[in-house]
């Protein structure tokens, strides 16, 4: 695999409306290169008769039976809200009336 270049990475700053200087060029394409070379070597050790995982280890669901019980009752909810109306929390406004 090519080096990336000077002009490829000044290429791709412009995409990104990056800012970058001229020393940074530099060492970006260096950081750059070594990024592409470790991808290409992962590709190249993957093998046809692996299949493709997306977690190293199996993963399994845990599930419980959904099992009402009892909870708060409202007074108690509310009990240490700062302010409550009409058995809701009141909030302080935070959007315009207009939509």
């Amino acid at each position: 695999m090519a080096a990336i270049s000077r002009e490829e990475v000044a290429h791709l700053a412009r995409l990104s409306r990056l800012a970058v200087t001229e020393e940074e060029l530099d060492r970006f394409a260096g950081q750059l290169d070594v990024i592409l070379q470790s991808v290409a070597r992962v590709g190249e050790v993957a093998a046809e008769d692996i299949p493709p995982t997306s977690h190293s280890v199996p993963l399994t669901n845990v599930y419980r039976e959904d099992v009402p019980t009892p909870s708060l009752a409202q007074d108690a909810a509310l009990s240490g809200a700062p302010d409550a109306y009409e058995g809701r929390f009141r909030v302080p406004r935070i959007l315009d009336e207009e939509v």
